[in-house]
């Protein structure tokens, strides 16, 4: 898979702002989506996740919706495949 992750956000949310930054301190890549900017990404959201709430992680058929950063890292720990794609095999310990 050779897209960029989604992360879709709302502006002033905290734990959107918790997840961009361990995105940027792990330097992973992703397509941040503000959807209270954008009625089309609210509804891709809504499709993919079956929730209005964020941040909402999408990446293939992976998907990660309304989480802590402790909680993607759970989540992301039990997919290998995906944690290669996205170079986080090498930290996700240490997190």
């Amino acid at each position: 898979m050779s897209k960029l992750p989604i992360l879709y956000i709302k502006r002033g949310c905290p734990w959107c702002r918790e997840a961009m930054a361990y995105f940027q301190q792990h330097a992973i890549e992703v397509d941040v989506r503000d959807v209270n900017k954008s009625p089309q990404n609210m509804q891709r959201m809504v499709e993919v996740s079956g929730q209005s709430l964020t941040p909402t992680f999408e990446y293939g058929d992976f998907v990660v919706a309304d989480f802590s950063v402790d909680e993607f890292v759970d989540q992301i720990a039990e997919q290998p495949e995906i944690r290669r794609e996205l170079g986080i095999c090498d930290f996700l310990e240490d997190d």
